[in-house]
């Protein structure tokens, strides 16, 4: 009983907001402020943030691993630009919410396919998916588009109330309240005991099935989620791009959301939003210098991410502070995250 009470306790604190948190989303919503001309890109950031998420949430806490991540981000976008496009729900929000049910029933039924097998058979599995969704969306071009995509897709005021601009300013206060309102939701399930199952099953997959955890029915329920918050970041892209193309399906999309979580790090919920804005920004820099060979410049960072490793770098870069409190007769330094414990 005192371990139970113990293992209890624990949970409790790493589920207590931490004030670097709150300044992580303060600093969100200042920059509204402080850029207001980039509210575009800042909107581009959000939606990969989001759609980050969803992939970390079966990669860094069920340790399933996808590359066909962008077949549920595809399904949400075109489900939102065809109830545009037709009539049949044209308010935002609950364009969104359908969108976003279609995308969870997708992912329910092919999750029973993707937890099927070891990491490779998975990675062959959810790409295959996508590759599929793209061919029959190509297939049926009465419906989708084909290759020209959805056209003429005219999004109304979101909750009667706010008209989408041209400047992307309502779009980004848009996509910014959803993604905090999934993060809530998302940040609840992992530190659940629901959450501290699927790190059980990552680390030990039959060590947790003989202590009676149901393994199978854990991956399903974290992989329908995740599907379902592909497919809310694939209709907040149609909706505040009035877009939705092939591109959607796109191995590349799926290929970017893992370099992004290659940056920030998995397992800990803020590592694809970090990774969402540091990718874009090295994008944005990297294509302004050198538009032939950006791709270059952002392979070489994740080769010394990798080849290095965060915690090192994190060493590193509380090098000169340490330095600096010692010069000044500091007693404590700033301690570095451990090797064991970085994300």
């Amino acid at each position: 009983m005192t371990a139970q009470a113990d293992v209890g306790r624990q949970a409790r604190q790493h589920a207590r907001w931490h004030w670097s948190e709150v300044a992580f989303w303060i600093l969100a919503l200042s920059c509204a402020f402080l850029f207001p001309s980039r509210y575009l890109i800042m909107t581009d950031i959000v939606r990969l943030a989001l759609f980050a998420l969803s992939l970390d949430l079966i990669l860094g806490y069920a340790g399933i691993v996808s590359l066909g991540h962008a077949a549920f981000f595809g399904v949400g976008a075109y489900s939102a630009g065809l109830l545009a496009l037709h009539g049949i729900v044209t308010e935002p929000v609950m364009a969104l919410v359908v969108a976003g049910l279609v995308a969870t029933a997708v992912g329910f039924l092919t999750s029973f396919l993707v937890i099927r097998g070891a990491d490779l058979t998975r990675l062959m599995v959810t790409l295959g998916i996508a590759l599929l969704l793209e061919a029959l969306a190509e297939r049926f071009s009465n419906v989708t588009g084909g290759t020209d995509g959805l056209q003429g897709i005219e999004m109304q005021p979101i909750l009667g109330l706010f008209a989408f601009d041209m400047f992307g300013k309502v779009g980004f206060f848009y996509c910014l309240a959803v993604l905090f309102l999934l993060f809530l939701l998302a940040r609840r399930i992992v530190h659940s005991p629901f959450g501290l199952s699927l790190r059980a099953i990552r680390n030990n997959p039959l060590r947790a099935a003989a202590i009676g955890i149901p393994v199978n029915r854990r991956l399903i329920a974290i992989y329908t989620l995740a599907a379902c918050y592909a497919g809310i970041a694939g209709a907040l892209f149609t909706q505040t791009t009035a877009l939705a193309s092939l591109d959607v399906f796109s191995f590349e999309r799926s290929a970017d959301l893992m370099l992004v979580l290659v940056i920030g790090g998995t397992g800990y919920l803020y590592g694809g939003l970090i990774g969402a804005v540091v990718f874009r920004m090295l994008q944005e820099v990297f294509s302004t210098i050198t538009p032939q060979y950006w791709q270059f410049w952002i392979g070489l960072v994740l080769v010394v991410i990798v080849l290095v490793g965060r915690a090192r770098m994190h060493r590193w870069a509380l090098w000169a502070p340490n330095l600096i409190i010692r010069q000044l007769g500091g007693r404590k330094a700033i301690v570095a995250v451990p090797e064991s414990d970085a994300p």
